[in-house]
């Protein structure tokens, strides 16, 4: 059996949107059910909001998303987690960090580090973290 960690997400009107901007920067189609389509609010103001919302790309990226239940505080909060991107093909790394930049704070600028051989860290124009890095090859065991 395996256990797939997903992020999910949370946004207060900004799902669509955001899920649009991530599955165009990765390469794929968003999927995206409404609370209306879902018949999960009776609120006319809520039809539009996204209550189920996903990108996922076949090399293994999958992310979830949706707007807050009505009535559901929500506060994004300040570095309450990161997505974390690992792999070990530095174009695929690169091509998701250039499509993720569009409108982001660069914190560390994709390259070189003491821990990757290709490593950044940017804030999505949507506020959420993301640190990518290419793994650096395993020490050999003794």
């Amino acid at each position: 059996m395996t256990i797939a960690t997903t992020p999910h997400l949370n946004f207060d009107g900004d799902a669509l949107a955001a899920l649009t901007f991530y599955a165009a920067a990765f390469g794929t189609e968003p999927v995206a059910v409404t609370y209306g389509q879902m018949g999960a609010s009776d609120d006319p103001a809520w039809a539009d909001r996204i209550v189920f919302g996903q990108v996922e790309t076949t090399s293994g990226i999958r992310i979830m998303a949706f707007d807050v239940w009505p009535h559901q505080p929500y506060d994004q909060g300040s570095n309450a987690f990161y997505v974390f991107l690992s792999g070990d093909d530095a174009e695929e790394i690169t091509e998701a960090w250039h499509g993720l930049s569009d409108g982001a704070e660069i914190r560390q600028p994709l390259g070189a580090s003491a821990w990757s051989p290709l490593s950044g860290q940017l804030r999505d124009r949507f506020g959420v973290v993301w640190q990518l890095d290419v793994r650096a090859d395993e020490p050999a065991a003794q």
